[in-house]
């Protein structure tokens, strides 16, 4: 497909997904949110997650604004280039025709449509993830050295991105091992150099974790890994895990590549020409087999034998390679014979679907099939309601003090788009500075119970209340709403 072709179909399917998820979405994600809230200072860590996607905010919210879409663009951008990134090594690796079905596919995996609007770690990991792959084949092909410093790059920032990246890692050790890199001294020195670049990386926010007493690392502990699920517990977990991953989030995808697979049967295998020198390369095979697969594979054994609670978006930032993975596993057929009409119109027929059953279950849709997803939250009747309370405070809302998620939906409502106060703690808000809670302008929201004297939010949010916040007063840590 011509470059110009190919820029044109990705903007056009960018364009058509941002515009739904907006229209049918009253409120950003809660992971946009998060990303909103802590672009107000530039930390070595945050109380829940490392630093990078923040950092790469910060710089387009300075450009164009602090915004909803300003991060959608941002994660949606993070998301296509994760998926180019796949596209250009398959189609080194097994051809043009071959590559465009496994991006085409690929593009169907529900995470990297419905949530192209995203931008957190998981999205900021795949990116990561796709580099370290493309990079991976590089250093085992020509073993140059700026291809290892390159690897020890992306695994440091990875590892900014999200402590998943080892899961990465243990991929490349795989290949590795693959390709029998204990006899050859240059691939030694290679893969030493280039964990330790990765480690010196991530060394500055080794010494945040210990000044801060672990947060991010008691918070996964908290929520998912320290778990201990008993034997049938977790083996259960682990095969619901699993089968979300490749029958929910992937099921579009499996359903084009079936389609584009069904008129291939019978037809010998079609594979591209061989660079030169390409006897003496690693396995094409391998590569794709082990970024596809040994990531699920990890993780399943993860849970099965630590009992740890599996998130089910865990597995997102490495459904990427499972689609190459597959098709390397139908070996049979000559995806490079995948004919361009038929592989077009499924994806379209695909992402019609999706985009229909979106719809119909949004805020927009029809009463009995709305779900009770964040997206219905509206936030803007709450705006309303405190634009009462500038009388009170003598001047802009400058501090809204609440859970996160509601209160930083509520700010970028405000025209002033106050700082927001995590749950009323400093610790977790390094924006917020004493001084600044002292010179006044703070309300607090919360549930009613939790704040003696505040105005009920009324129709606006049910059960909730606000107050505006003395200048010599510490807010009290409010409860946060159920999801």
């Amino acid at each position: 497909m011509p470059n110009l072709a190919m820029a044109a179909g990705v903007g056009l399917f960018v364009l058509v997904w941002l515009l739904h998820l907006n229209s049918t979405s009253l409120v950003p994600p809660v992971d946009d949110l998060e990303q909103l809230t802590w672009v107000r200072s530039l930390e070595w860590g945050y109380y829940k997650h490392p630093p990078l996607p923040t950092w790469l905010l910060w710089l387009p919210v300075r450009a164009f604004g602090w915004s909803a879409w300003t991060v959608y663009v941002v994660g949606a951008s993070a998301t296509v280039a994760s998926l180019l990134l796949m596209w250009r090594l398959v189609a080194r690796l097994r051809g043009e025709r071959h590559a465009l079905v496994a991006l085409l596919a690929a593009a169907c995996i529900t995470y990297y449509n419905g949530r192209l609007n995203y931008f957190n770690h998981n999205i900021v990991l795949m990116l990561l993830n796709a580099c370290s792959a493309a990079v991976t084949w590089q250093c085992f092909r020509s073993g140059r050295l700026r291809w290892w410093i390159a690897l020890g790059v992306c695994l440091g920032l990875g590892a900014l991105a999200k402590y998943q990246i080892v899961v990465t890692y243990v991929c490349v050790i795989a290949f590795a091992v693959h390709s029998r890199f204990w006899g050859d001294g240059a691939q030694r020195r290679g893969l030493l150099l280039a964990t330790l670049i990765g480690l010196v990386i991530f060394s500055p926010h080794v010494q945040w974790l210990r000044a801060h007493d672990f947060g991010p690392v008691s918070y996964a502990m908290s929520t998912s890994l320290g778990v201990g699920h008993p034997l049938p517990a977790r083996t259960a977990e682990s095969v619901h895990w699993l089968a979300d991953q490749m029958l929910n989030r992937a099921l579009p995808a499996l359903l084009l590549l079936l389609w584009v697979a069904w008129p291939l049967r019978g037809r010998s295998a079609v594979q591209p020409e061989p660079t030169a020198g390409a006897e003496r390369l690693p396995s094409a095979r391998a590569l794709l087999l082990i970024f596809g697969f040994v990531p699920l594979g990890f993780m399943t054994l993860l849970g099965l034998t630590s009992g740890a609670d599996l998130q089910l978006h865990w597995g997102t930032p490495f459904l990427l390679f499972v689609i190459p993975a597959l098709m390397e596993l139908a070996r049979g057929l000559s995806w490079a014979r995948a004919t361009l009409r038929r592989l077009l119109a499924g994806f379209v027929v695909v992402n019609v679907l999706l985009l229909t059953v979106s719809y119909v279950t949004s805020p927009l849709g029809p009463r009995s099939l709305r779900d009770t997803h964040w997206r219905t939250f509206d936030p803007k009747p709450v705006a309303r309601a405190l634009e009462a309370i500038r009388g009170t405070l003598g001047g802009p809302i400058r501090i809204l003090s609440g859970p996160p998620a509601v209160a930083a939906a509520v700010a970028l409502e405000l025209p002033e788009h106050p700082l927001v106060l995590i749950d009323g703690r400093r610790d977790e808000s390094p924006w917020v500075s004493k001084a600044m809670e002292r010179a006044g302008g703070v309300v607090e929201i919360g549930a009613t119970g939790e704040l003696p004297g505040g105005h009920p939010l009324g129709s606006a949010l049910p059960g909730w209340s606000y107050r505006a916040l003395p200048s010599s007063r510490s807010p009290k840590k409010p409860s946060a709403p159920s999801d």
